[in-house]
Formats: structure tokens, sequence, C-alpha cells
């Protein structure tokens, strides 16, 4: 990890003092770094650094902004094994999974790159003869996201990318408990040429605090959040007061549903990748199935036969499928599913308890009802 460890990574953390945030490893729930918690005057010099840099970058063409991202891409791939571990020390997804997330993650730089040499504006037909009526894009200036923790990586890379190349600044507000992910990546694009004061990366112990500047900042317009409904309606409510442009990806409750003339073999196949990924935290998992009456016990049958096939272990480990959950709250929370949901009169067919730690047995409940809470959230 010699050429991320050189600079920022490293810098960026602390040694444990009592205005630090510690980021633990979910699968030892022990700590691994310690990083700093950026008090509200600094956040709001940051912003300022942030709009400087954004003027001089805005006047970069789009080719020289567009080489910058490309080598930050390369970067990306060549050190997607060191990305991917620290991921996984952080986040506890598998290492194949968390590499592939990598590799997700650096297409989106790569993309954009290429997408921000083409910000075509548009010519409209004029209404008189002594007019001519056009459109051009240009950046709007300083904009800032705020990120999960279950892809690291890859929602920020998504966010800072089309930003960076279209000529804004960036600054993140990554999870607490993966925030060596961030600093990782920032590091990279430093190394690229990015100026540092281009792509911030800040966190608080209380994510509120960094939320209400992000949203009341004048100089910030534009804000991109992913994670759950109840906290974008806040956001959306405070970024009101300074009319700035939002970008929301809120939480949802998908279905996967599996009729009589499906192929159960791949509906099985396609169930498991869909459920399990990222041990289920993921925001496209699939909350519920609904299966027709005439394979619904064949489904089952098979549907858990594969489950129980799936090895539950740290994620560092060669072939584990399902690694831990990322907190101790996330553990109760789907306990107290499971055990609501019994009580209800849904039966288990598979797993429901804790292995150790934060490590649930990957489950399957039956008999699940429209009636029941677990339907429903």
């Amino acid at each position: 990890m010699d050429r991320i460890k050189n600079r920022s990574l490293l810098n960026a953390t602390c040694s444990g003092e009592d205005d630090a945030i510690a980021v633990y490893n979910p699968a030892t729930q022990k700590v691994i770094a310690y990083i700093p918690s950026v008090d509200s005057q600094t956040i709001h010099s940051q912003v300022e650094a942030s709009k400087k840099a954004q003027l001089c970058w805005q006047e970069k063409s789009a080719a020289e902004r567009s080489a910058i991202l490309k080598r930050w891409y390369d970067l990306m791939v060549e050190n997607a094994d060191d990305l991917a571990r620290i991921m996984t020390l952080e986040q506890g997804k598998p290492l194949a999974e968390a590499k592939g997330e990598v590799m997700y993650g650096a297409s989106f730089i790569q993309w954009f790159a290429e997408e921000g040499k083409r910000t075509y504006g548009d010519t409209i037909p004029s209404p008189t003869t002594n007019k001519r009526l056009m459109t051009i894009k240009q950046p709007v200036g300083v904009a800032a996201a705020i990120t999960p923790w279950n892809f690291p990586i890859a929602m920020i890379t998504r966010k800072a990318a089309p930003a960076l190349a279209a000529g804004c600044s960036f600054i993140v507000k990554p999870a607490n408990q993966t925030p060596l992910c961030a600093y990782a990546t920032a590091e990279l694009a430093y190394q690229a040429g990015l100026p540092k004061d281009l792509l911030i990366i800040i966190n608080n112990h209380s994510s509120s605090v960094v939320g209400e500047i992000l949203c009341s900042h004048q100089d910030i317009k534009k804000l991109s959040f992913t994670g759950s409904t109840e906290v974008g309606r806040e956001l959306i409510n405070q970024c009101s007061s300074t009319v700035k442009r939002t970008s929301m990806e809120l939480g949802g409750n998908a279905p996967f549903i599996v009729f009589d003339d499906a192929d159960i073999e791949q509906a099985v196949k396609g169930a498991v990748a869909s459920k399990f990924r990222n041990a289920g935290q993921t925001c496209v998992c699939a909350n519920r199935f609904y299966v027709q009456d005439g394979i619904y016990h064949q489904f089952v049958e098979k549907f858990t036969a594969a489950v129980a096939e799936l090895k539950m272990g740290n994620g560092l480990k060669p072939d584990m499928d399902i690694g831990p959950l990322i907190d101790t709250k996330a553990k109760n929370s789907v306990l107290e599913s499971i055990d609501n949901a019994v009580k209800q009169g849904a039966k288990i067919a598979l797993g429901g308890q804790v292995e150790q730690g934060l490590f649930v047995q990957p489950t399957v409940l039956t008999d699940v009802t429209q009636e029941m809470d677990i339907t429903h959230e």
C-alpha cells in the first residue's frame, strides 16, 4: 500500500485524541484508525478555499480537466487491491466484492473524464430574424455530497467525477464508519494532479452539524445525498433557504417477483445475488419476495438450499460470501425485524441467529403476509 500510504491518508488520521473519530473493523470490532472531527469554523474555511480553487479550475479547458481525471482513473486501477483491502477492513464486505466496487467506482471517473469534453449547449430557432438564441453549460461552483457507508468508494466517485469534469470543486462528507476509503481515493486524485482544495473530505462526530453547514452555506451551489428518505427530506428543507440544486437518491422497498413460468434455477440465482450482496446492505437489494402459488414451495426449497451454501466470515479470508453487518445498530435492527416477523406469524426456514459479534446468519423467512411489519420496513 506504499503508493497510497505515503501522503495524505496517513496525514489525515489521528492518534486517538478526544476530538478524533474512531474507525472500527466490523469483523473484529477493533479500532483500526482515528480520523479528525473537523469543527464548524474549519469547515467554513474549507468551503472558502474550495470556492477559490473552483474559480481557477473552471478556467482550465475540458481537455485539461479530463487528462487529470484519466490519471486518477489509472491510479485507482493500479491500486485496486490496496483500495479493496481498505474497504474490507472498515466496511466488512468480502474482498472480491470490495475489488468489484473499486473497479465500478473507477469506471465513473473514466466515463466522466470523457463526457466532460462533451458539455454541448443548444441552438434554438428564433421567433425573429434579427436574434440568435443559444444555451451554454457552465459549472455551478462548489458542489457537495453526503455519501453512505455501504458503497464507500463508488458513491463518492459517481458524484465527484461529474462535478470535477464540469469544472466544479467538490466537498464530500463520507460516513463516519467508512472514511478511510474516501481519504485513500482522494489521495490518488491528488497524486493524479488534482489540487487538494478541489476535493475536500470532511467528517464530524455529528453528521447533522456538517449537513447544516453544507445546506446553508451560500457558496455551496449543489448538494447530492444518498441515504434514507427521512434524512433526504430534511436536507431538501435545509437547502431551500439558499435555493440549492439537489440530487437525492433515497430509500425504497423493492420487491422480487417470481411467476409460475419462471426458470426457477435462474430465479434462485438472481434472488441470492440480489438479496445477499454486501450482507443485504445495499439500496438495490430486494426487500421482499413475491412467489406465485404454483412454484412457491419449490422456489422456497431451492432458495433456502442456495442460501445455506453461502460462506460467512471475515471478508479478508478467501471465498467468503457474507461479511459482518456494519455496526451494532444494524445488527439489532435485523434481529428485531426477524423477531417481530416471527411473533406476527412468519416461520424461520433458515438462519436467524448471531454467529458472533456483528455476524448474523443469512436468514430465510416464509409465510410472510402483507400485514406484517417486515413487508413494509
